[in-house]
C-alpha cells in the first residue's frame, strides 16, 4: 500500500511545475468552445449572447449584458476586438482551473490572459479573466 501511494505521489510531483498542475485534457475542448463562443459574441457586439457566458457572480458584478460589455470595451479591449487567439495550457492552480489564452490586438500587440473557468448546470461559465504580464523578447 506504501509503495503505491509512493508511486502515486511521484507521478503528481512529476506533473506538478512551480505550484500548477495540469489539468484534465478532457475538458479542454468545452472550455475553450465556451470562450471562444464569448469572443465571437464580443466581436459582434452581441453582448446579451457574451453575458450567457460568464458565470453567476460575474453576472451579478454586472448586472446587465450592457454594463458587462462597457466593461470589456473598456477594460479588456483585446477581448473586445481580438484580431488572433491561441489557447495555450488549461491549469489546476489551488483547485481552480485557469485556461491561458493568447491573443493578439488589432496593432499586433500580444496579450496573455488567464480565463477562470468553472462548471456549472449548463457546462463551462467564466468566472473572471486576469491579465498576465507578456514576457518581452529582445532582439
Amino acid at each position: 500500500m506504501l509503495k503505491r501511494f509512493l508511486a502515486v505521489l511521484s507521478v503528481l510531483s512529476a506533473l506538478v511545475v512551480g505550484g500548477t498542475l495540469h489539468a484534465d485534457d478532457a475538458a479542454k475542448p468545452a472550455i475553450t468552445n465556451t470562450i471562444q463562443s464569448q469572443l465571437d459574441a464580443l466581436i459582434l457586439d452581441d453582448f446579451d449572447q457574451a453575458f450567457t457566458y460568464a458565470s453567476p457572480m460575474i453576472q451579478g458584478m454586472f448586472g446587465t449584458p450592457q454594463n458587462f460589455g462597457t466593461m470589456v470595451s473598456r477594460g479588456y479591449p483585446m477581448v473586445h476586438r481580438p484580431a488572433d487567439v491561441s489557447f495555450l495550457d488549461l491549469r489546476s492552480i489551488g483547485g481552480r482551473l485557469y485556461q491561458k489564452v493568447q491573443i493578439s490586438d488589432v496593432e499586433g500587440r500580444i496579450h496573455h490572459l488567464d480565463y477562470e473557468m468553472i462548471q456549472s448546470p449548463n457546462g463551462w461559465k467564466i468566472n473572471g479573466v486576469q491579465l498576465l504580464k507578456t514576457p518581452q523578447v529582445s532582439v
